[in-house]
């Protein structure tokens, strides 16, 4: 099962329910940084096999966008533990990507689970 997936209504939630870490890069057909990014995302997800890697066209799935209240693309979401935990609007390099990932890997998950849990009994 390939780690680069095309995200929809049907399979966005799941996604993110089922997954430890999960990148999501919202993009346009008719956005020119958009499709300048796809290469780098591609590449990103053969390097980092264990993350999942999603790609949302905005125009296709107008829910997920709307829900999401994007006003710019590209954007990149990365949710770890079903948590949100960066947002990332405009264009992005590689070496910046990367950069990114590897602070979203390492980055301590103790607080967002604290809290998460705290507001679970409320």
């Amino acid at each position: 099962m390939s780690n680069l997936m095309t995200l929809t209504e049907k399979n966005f939630k799941t996604t993110i329910e089922e997954n430890d870490f999960v990148i999501v890069d919202f993009w346009a057909t008719w956005c020119k940084p958009c499709l300048a990014f796809t290469p780098i995302f591609e590449a990103a997800a053969k390097k980092n096999k264990d993350i999942i890697f999603g790609m949302v066209d905005i125009d296709k799935d107008k829910v997920i966008a709307d829900y999401f209240d994007l006003e710019e693309v590209p954007s990149v979401l990365f949710v770890r533990d079903r948590a949100g935990i960066h947002a990332q609007t405009g264009e992005l390099g590689a070496p910046a990507f990367d950069e990114i990932i590897k602070w979203a890997r390492e980055y301590d998950m103790r607080e967002v689970k604290k809290y998460l849990k705290d507001n679970e009994k409320k």
